[in-house]
């Protein structure tokens, strides 16, 4: 064949070619829900973010944070959780990574390393199955912070997998969670990076017209112990890590939302 002949048939073949690989990857694609601006869409609103002690905070593509630099790693970190973000997947673990967008830079995976403390995330990879990119975004060392074992793959673990009940049962929640960060805390790694006693995670649905949250406080000690247990009301959380939750909301609705913990609504 004339090689005038095999330059136009390689440019058809591989036009053919990448036609098809596109449409591979559409149709695998199609089903998954488009990032929210920042983890959190508009059936919420920006103005859940809580207040940041810090100032420091970094808008992600499927959360948000607030960073602190003393402790070297997020005080809070808040997402949207659909019903339709709760999927099964085989993605490859990636390795844990600094966060480029936070400006002091967080804390490198080393510091975990024989420190005895997992490397717990606050925004779980769970909650991040339905995209790659979702999920690789949960493996920034901005969003773990030191945990037991036990504490990591028990209680917590538990709570995590709740979380996903509850998306799936009320639609969608948005979640608000993080270690309890203090003065005189114990530190891990050449960094410095504190180890809190105690973690919180908020839990918030409107599918009905209103408000109902659900509160935990919960000791690194638990270890297997019911989440229940730890029960508790945002005003109990805020007095420990001077973090105003939903200041933007409402007087009445806020006052409301965060005296109560209503256990019966969140079964």
């Amino acid at each position: 064949m004339k090689r005038k002949y095999i330059y136009p048939l390689l440019i058809v073949l591989v036009t053919v070619v990448l036609y098809f690989l596109e449409m591979k990857v559409s149709e695998e694609t199609k089903d998954y829900p488009s990032p929210a601006k920042d983890g959190i869409s508009a059936e919420f609103g920006n103005n859940l973010l809580p207040s940041s002690t810090t100032g420091a905070i970094v808008a992600h593509s499927y959360y948000t944070l607030s960073y602190s630099e003393i402790h070297e790693q997020a005080e809070w970190v808040a997402y949207e959780l659909r019903k339709d973000h709760i999927r099964k997947n085989d993605f490859d673990r990636p390795y844990f990574i600094e966060d480029k967008d936070v400006n002091t830079k967080s804390a490198h995976w080393r510091n975990y390393k024989k420190s005895g403390y997992d490397r717990g995330h606050l925004c779980p990879a769970g909650d991040r199955g339905f995209d790659y990119e979702a999920y690789f975004e949960t493996f920034l060392t901005s969003n773990i912070s030191p945990q037991n074992h036990e504490f990591n793959a028990g209680v917590w673990n538990s709570l995590e997998q709740k979380v996903r009940y509850w998306a799936g049962r009320y639609n969608d929640v948005y979640v608000v969670t993080g270690g309890v960060l203090k003065n005189g805390l114990k530190t891990i790694g050449t960094e410095n990076v504190s180890v809190p006693e105690q973690f919180y995670k908020i839990v918030l649905d409107k599918s009905k017209g209103r408000y109902k949250v659900a509160a935990f406080l919960i000791p690194q000690s638990a270890g297997k112990d019911s989440f229940y247990k730890y029960m508790t009301t945002v005003d109990k959380i805020e007095a420990l890590t001077g973090i105003d939750f939903f200041e933007q909301l409402p007087d009445d609705i806020e006052n409301k939302i965060e005296a109560e913990s209503d256990s019966k609504f969140w079964k």
